[in-house]
């Protein structure tokens, strides 16, 4: 039923911005390289997630990309390295293929510091993640957390406006006053696209370059730390993460986007769903609120 928190099938596997991708002020990437742990020595196993703070680092292969991209590495907290140097080829594929489009003249969203903006946050911190498809792609928009969108931006994505009429009527919280959800990605909320670029204008330009790998890594990362965890699931490219949450309590549904929304979202109640999945699992509720307008 949609909204209705479920187990997943067991598996193997353990925030006004100009828009465009690039390069952080004051900061290339291999500067920011020398701000993060020192690199694995050769043969070195690399960290377990669920051994608090990693010793991993960016090798040079990744660094060099980012830099071609204009990815700002430097916002990724250190605990995700071990989930994406898992990912590494992925990685590496995904962020040349930025560096090809923005060297081509190329729009890409969002720009480069936001690029890996979900991951900012602790991998110990995390209580709810919630999948996106691949980030807006009108100019302007994209903020580097799905869903989400600046506070300047006027008028709503139609998708958000689905997403926070939903919220509203399941909570009984007042209505936002913007679209930016980022306080709730300062309570334990990942908000984390599929795929973390998209070429302005082009929707889902950039799928099947590599994004899917590292996301994928980051999910089973997360799967595999044995805390509290609620896994939202909204339209059948979230639902293809299933394989990588492994029991993690699941809350799906069709998308919010209006072409989906009636067919399953609107009315499903995910927000406390996810609390009551919370719940049952040892965990308090997580507050669902934004400024109000």
């Amino acid at each position: 039923m949609p909204g209705t928190p479920s187990p997943g099938p067991p598996s193997a596997g353990p925030p006004s911005p100009s828009p465009g991708s690039s390069a952080p002020a004051g900061r290339s990437a291999r500067e920011q390289l020398s701000l993060l742990p020192e690199p694995l020595a050769a043969g070195e196993a690399l960290a377990d997630p669920l051994d608090g703070p990693s010793t991993g680092s960016p090798p040079a292969d990744v660094v060099s990309a980012a830099e071609r991209a204009g990815v700002d590495l430097g916002v990724v907290d250190p605990g995700w390295w071990p989930a994406l140097l898992a990912a590494r080829p992925g990685l590496v594929r995904a962020l040349g293929a930025v560096a090809d489009d923005v060297a081509g003249g190329r729009e890409v969203l969002p720009r480069g510091d936001r690029v890996l903006r979900a991951l900012a946050q602790p991998v110990g911190a995390v209580r709810v993640l919630v999948v996106g498809q691949d980030p807006y792609p009108t100019p302007g928009h994209a903020v580097g957390l799905s869903f989400s969108v600046g506070p300047h931006v006027r008028p709503l994505p139609p998708t958000l406006r689905n997403l926070l009429a939903e919220r509203d009527a399941d909570t009984g919280l007042p209505p936002a006053a913007t679209g930016d959800l980022s306080p709730w990605a300062e309570r334990g909320v990942l908000l984390l696209n599929r795929v973390l670029t998209v070429e302005a204008g082009r929707s889902a330009a950039h799928r099947g370059r590599g994004w899917e790998q590292v996301t994928d890594a980051v999910v089973r990362a997360l799967a595999a730390r044995g805390l509290p965890l609620v896994a939202v699931l909204w339209g059948r490219d979230a639902q293809a993460l299933r394989p990588a949450l492994g029991g993690t309590a699941v809350v799906e549904s069709a998308h919010p986007s209006p072409l989906s929304a009636r067919r399953g979202f609107t009315g499903s109640r995910p927000f406390s769903a996810v609390d009551a999945a919370l719940a049952a699992q040892g965990a308090g509720p997580v507050d669902w609120s934004l400024p109000a307008s």
